[in-house]
């Protein structure tokens, strides 16, 4: 009887991984279970562009490549255990799955705030029917307010700005984007957004929604009441873990791994995509998960070779695994690219290129070193910079 490789996880990271295995000469059986009914689309367009045209998974969808023809896809289920001593899921349905190899890839869930107050009216963006949900409701008579100021929080809100809406954002932050952009490029960002209308109350939280069966408004935590139709709670992302639990694994932010994306020395267990937490070291040897757009890719790539090596399939791969985490974001005309890893940089920021109201390329630097840059325009020096980066610190 052949090799199974059960993947968990039906997006982007299952997709990739199982296009790796087959770009890697595994010829056996390859099942990915996924709770969502789609075939893997494309997630980062669902609070940007396909947000304000009609959003439909044709639009999202990835393409799926001959290689992965034969690939079983068991949707709309979700796993519910695992027994990684005996090789075996458990799948929500009573089903088991039997595996030589596994491949964690299940993701993360956008978190909702526990605050009291009627459910209806209030939105997450994370899938197809999250985004499908929240278009049905922008418009010119939609008075939104968006908690939280990060990347998805202000890509949301502009594109309801975009769509005509009366947006609000609130958030404990200083400044929108402050922990991944800093002080600086944060508040020049707010002062776009504030010039197409935009109003951000920052430095407070909600205390309580308001209505009865929708909300109509919400109370903040200095006593502001505002008129709101539509929420959408943009406040950061829990990893989808639970039903790896009873398995002794570190699953405290993540599924631990090693810089192979091995799950904690255990052969023919991988994790891919921004569920796994691996040491990079380009950086450091600090163990941490990235939610950047490239890291599905970059992670399937060796996690492949590392299940093809623990299946006896192939040799082993010696280099250290050193992605250059890559994402964008684009609010209104704005596309910002970030390359890196600006965060490890904060306490060190600097232009390098342009200004900050215009176009502009900032550096985050540790000890001395660049490790990251954030860019807004500047298309020609995009090759040149990420170039820098990755002869950088993993060179030193």
């Amino acid at each position: 009887m052949g090799q199974r490789i059960v993947i968990a996880g039906a997006s982007m990271g299952g997709l990739r991984a199982a296009e790796r295995l087959r770009a890697s000469g595994f010829m056996g059986e390859i099942v990915a279970v996924g709770d969502e009914t789609h075939m893997p689309y494309n997630r980062p367009p669902l609070s940007k562009e396909a947000l304000a045209s009609e959003v439909t998974h044709e639009a999202v969808a990835f393409r799926l490549r001959p290689a992965v023809a034969d690939v079983t896809w068991r949707l709309g289920v979700r796993i519910a255990s695992a027994d990684l001593a005996a090789g075996a899921v458990r799948l929500a349905d009573g089903a088991e799955l039997a595996y030589d190899g596994l491949v964690i890839a299940t993701g993360m869930r956008p978190r909702r705030l526990p605050t009291p107050g009627p459910a209806l009216g209030r939105h997450v963006v994370r899938t197809l029917e999250d985004a499908c949900a929240l278009r049905g409701e922008l418009g010119p008579d939609a008075r939104v307010l968006v908690i939280g100021a990060g990347f998805i929080g202000c890509e949301v809100a502009a594109t309801a700005r975009l769509l005509g809406a009366d947006v609000t954002v609130v958030a404990p932050e200083a400044v929108p984007m402050r922990r991944p952009l800093g002080d600086d490029l944060g508040a020049a960002l707010q002062r776009r957004h504030e010039r197409q209308g935009i109003r951000f109350l920052l430095g407070r939280t909600v205390a309580a929604f308001l209505g009865e069966d929708r909300v109509t408004g919400a109370e903040l935590s200095d006593g502001t009441r505002l008129d709101a139709n539509v929420v959408v709670e943009a406040v950061g992302s829990a990893s989808n873990t639970e039903w790896l639990d009873g398995n002794g694994l570190d699953l405290s932010d993540g599924v631990l791994c090693d810089n192979a994306l091995r799950v904690e020395g255990r052969p023919g267990v991988v994790a891919v995509g921004d569920v796994a937490r691996f040491p990079n070291p380009r950086y450091d040897g600090v163990a941490r998960r990235v939610e950047h757009w490239s890291i599905p890719t970059d992670t399937a790539k060796r996690a492949a070779v590392t299940l093809m090596t623990d299946l006896g399939l192939s040799g082993h791969d010696p280099a250290p695994f050193t992605p250059l985490p890559t994402f964008w974001s684009d609010q209104y005309d704005l596309r910002i690219q970030s390359f890196g890893a600006p965060a490890l940089g904060g306490d060190d920021i600097r232009v390098l290129e342009g200004d900050l109201d215009g176009e502009v390329v900032v550096g985050y630097h540790r000890d001395g070193a660049l490790v990251g840059v954030v860019m807004i325009g500047l298309p020609s020096a995009v090759a040149r910079y990420r170039a820098e980066l990755m002869r950088g610190p993993a060179a030193a």
